[in-house]
């Protein structure tokens, strides 16, 4: 969330930001909460005005009745009305100020000078890469689907009829290899990069969706189980970044970095027509998730950090893939910078989003009031977040299986699979 401080004295920096990500349509908003704040801002001199009236005339109805000069009754009536005008004026600054702060909600993050300009995907920039893996593919490629039918380890027409399309079901070697990906990458972000593990709720109230930027913004793309007022994660990035929600943080214990393993549930409203076939596009999927809180100068020291954790798994893997920075109209709604990393598919001849990798700077801890004191400071500061898939195993179980394919339709285990999988080949 925006600091409403910021705002008022950057209005011209706000509608700037909103037309460089696309968003001009909501210049109107801004105006709007700039005019409820002035309207605020009266309202609420008007009130201590009244108050330190009857603070007053309270004391002198007080003297009037210890000195036996009379009842006070015709300053009582008067304090009566004065009274009802306060309560009043604070019923509508309390109306006013939710008013302000659904305004506030929806707003968009500050963007980062260095996120490039650009209207949607097709003008992201290409930040590292491609970084290639040589992969014997010398015979007709056959994409995921195929192969996970043809070798009996997935099975989307049985997922489809007990909950619907896109949501797989692995079989035998293939929810074993699931499962290798998910410890192989646990495994490697808490010995060798430094992460402790979290194991989080699959389900959230309304305030944690709120505190990392999913609500209200993007409450289309949750489930939701109304009966006990609950959601379905979208990322382990919502119960994680909460963990720490309404706390003071020691400045000593940060950076603090989590990676977790979820399931992750999104309804994905708005994309049909899109490629849904397989892993392209699913309501369930699996994913590990870095969290970092951090000192705000340290923070895009830590992206870069977040952003080579994630590569590290994609060398290990030897999945060829490149890493782009997303322009201003593509970015999404919470982050103030973001890097996608995409793996390349050979059948279906393109690179498929594996990884985003975000700073949100303070926009989130404002919003989930996630605090720490500076050393020799008294007023305490926002921390940053930032977090990343590290990796989502969908799309990248797309391109492990179609580069790690046999010209027999076999499937070769990564080196680095084999001792969670115990075995080195799937038939």
């Amino acid at each position: 969330m925006l600091d409403i401080n910021f705002v008022r004295q950057n209005p011209d920096e706000v509608i700037a930001m909103l037309q460089r990500r696309q968003m001009g349509k909501d210049t109107p908003k801004v105006n709007k909460l700039l005019e409820l704040d002035s309207d605020r801002k009266q309202m609420v001199q008007r009130a201590d005005e009244l108050k330190a009236l009857r603070n007053r005339v309270s004391r002198e109805i007080a003297d009037i009745r210890r000195t036996g000069q009379g009842s006070g009754e015709e300053l009582i009536q008067q304090m009566k009305t004065v009274s009802d005008q306060i309560s009043d004026l604070d019923a509508a600054l309390a109306t006013l100020e939710t008013e302000m702060e659904e305004i506030l909600l929806g707003l968009p993050n500050r963007l980062h000078d260095s996120v490039p300009a650009g209207r949607n995907a097709d003008d992201n920039v290409l930040y590292k890469g491609p970084v290639e893996f040589i992969h014997q593919l010398d015979f007709p490629v056959r994409n995921h689907l195929d192969l996970g039918k043809s070798l009996g380890i997935l099975d989307f027409e049985r997922g489809a009829k007990i909950s619907g399309a896109g949501f797989p079901v692995y079989v035998g070697k293939g929810a074993r290899l699931e499962r290798a990906l998910i410890n192989f990458m646990l495994d490697t972000h808490t010995s060798n990069h430094g992460y402790t593990e979290v194991f989080p709720p699959f389900m959230v109230n309304q305030e944690s969706l709120r505190g990392t930027g999913q609500w209200p913004k993007f409450a289309d793309q949750v489930y939701h189980i109304a009966e006990d007022g609950l959601y379905c994660i979208p990322t382990a990035e919502v119960p994680v970044t909460n963990l720490h929600r309404g706390e003071m943080l020691d400045a000593a214990s940060l950076p603090i970095a989590y990676a977790a393993y979820s399931a992750c549930f999104r309804r994905e409203a708005g994309s049909y027509g899109k490629d849904t076939r397989g892993f392209l596009r699913t309501h369930q999927f699996n994913k590990v998730e870095m969290v970092r809180f951090t000192r705000p100068e340290k923070s895009y020291e830590a992206l870069e950090e977040i952003l080579g954790h994630a590569e590290n798994l994609l060398c290990a893997l030897k999945i060829p893939y490149r890493v782009i920075t997303l322009c201003g109209g593509d970015i999404s709604a919470n982050a103030a910078k973001c890097y996608d990393i995409e793996v390349w598919s050979p059948a279906e001849d393109k690179y498929l989003e594996a990884s985003s990798v975000s700073n949100f700077e303070d926009y989130q801890a404002r919003r989930s009031n996630i605090r720490f004191k500076p050393d020799g400071k008294s007023k305490p500061e926002f921390v940053h977040t930032l977090n990343g898939s590290g990796l989502a195993t969908s799309r990248l179980m797309v391109s492990l299986l179609e580069h790690y394919q046999t010209a027999e339709g076999k499937i070769k285990v990564p080196e680095v699979l084999q001792p969670y999988t115990g075995f080195d080949i799937i038939e």
